[in-house]
């Protein structure tokens, strides 16, 4: 979701001293390397992306992309359309590699009452998604989505973010003819929450509640249904909204956790597995044009071929004028060296 802060106002008329304003120039600018074709939609439409790696030809790898008024689609990390799924207003979107098939989910808000998610196969050829059908989650109106395969057996799970803070977990089998889809429980933060993701390695869940921070939950459908705070929307270096979150695990439990913070145009990265400030930057400066409001974010690391060898972030471009929006692919090592990042 898209407002200007108004933190520091509300904090001044209840007599309390607003945090000091981000200096701009303090924030590391680091140029895209791509950008993808713009959406067809104008206003508000371009959402949420999500990668996926060729690990035989990296450089022909995908990124997906959600336009939230009519479909989604698929590019190449040149950032040319390979392809668009039309859709009933899509959100967000993850992917996962399940028993030889990559399996996208998407959170479906077509009906605002009654939460559902939208199943496709990635036809990794052809640069394609092929509808596998659309399953309610329960009532309220879906907003973000991540999923999250549990090592000890592979099953693969959902998290769907309704607008008003609650958090679905279904379990989502597509081992049959017919995809089963099936609430296992629920989860809550106070107000308005859209991003999240899920660290694999650890089991562990973030989510971004827009104008307060990020929780952690236990991703386990067993686990307590409570979440801890990790870290603050402070007007510093988190500013309101929070929105995309996304992963660049290292080792067992560390690396980064990366949060669109939608207010100054930026974004925060937290040490893992502490969830300590790393730093932030912005992404601008360079042949293509920068980012600004950005809703979703998705970051995966390894091999994309020439100029990515390291790794890439997507992130979405809300003002991408005078075209309609679109998505922004950024180089990991470009990141990492600009916040000198070990």
């Amino acid at each position: 979701m898209r407002r200007f802060a108004v933190a520091a106002l509300l904090l001044g008329g209840c007599g309390v001293t607003p945090p000091p304003p981000v200096t701009p120039n303090a924030v590391p600018m680091v140029a895209a390397v791509a950008e993808t074709d713009p959406v067809d939609t104008a206003a508000d439409a371009a959402d949420d992306p999500a990668i996926w790696r060729n690990r035989r030809n990296p450089a022909g790898s995908l990124v997906i992309g959600t336009d939230k008024q009519a479909g989604i689609h698929v590019y190449s990390l040149s950032g040319k359309r390979l392809s668009f799924t039309p859709a009933a207003r899509l959100n967000n979107v993850d992917l996962r590699d399940v028993g030889g098939r990559v399996i996208a989910v998407a959170s479906d808000r077509a009906d605002v009452g009654e939460a559902h998610v939208a199943l496709f196969t990635l036809d990794t050829v052809a640069g394609k998604l092929v509808p596998m059908g659309r399953y309610p989650v329960g009532p309220g109106e879906a907003y973000g989505m991540c999923l999250w395969t549990r090592a000890r057996d592979h099953a693969l799970f959902g998290f769907v973010v309704m607008k008003d803070g609650r958090i679905d977990q279904v379990s989502i089998d597509t081992t049959g003819a017919t995809p089963q889809v099936r609430t296992v429980r629920s989860m809550k933060v106070g107000t308005q929450a859209e991003g999240c993701v899920v660290d694999d390695r650890t089991g562990l869940l973030y989510v971004a509640e827009e104008d307060i921070g990020l929780w952690r939950f236990a991703a386990d459908p067993a686990a307590p249904v409570t979440g801890t705070a990790v870290a603050k929307v402070d007007g510093t270096t988190l500013i309101a909204d929070a929105e995309g979150l996304a992963l660049a695990p290292k080792g067992r439990d560390g690396g980064y956790l990366v949060v669109s913070s939608q207010g100054d145009n930026a974004y925060t990265l937290y040490r893992l597995p502490a969830l300590t400030y790393a730093g932030r930057f912005r992404i601008g400066g360079g042949a293509i044009d920068g980012t600004s409001e950005t809703d979703g974010i998705d970051l995966m690391l390894g091999d994309f071929g020439p100029g990515l060898r390291h790794g890439l972030m997507v992130a979405q471009d809300g003002d991408n004028a005078p075209e309609t929006q679109n998505f922004k692919i950024v180089g990991w090592d470009t990141i990492r060296k600009a916040l000198r990042l070990r």
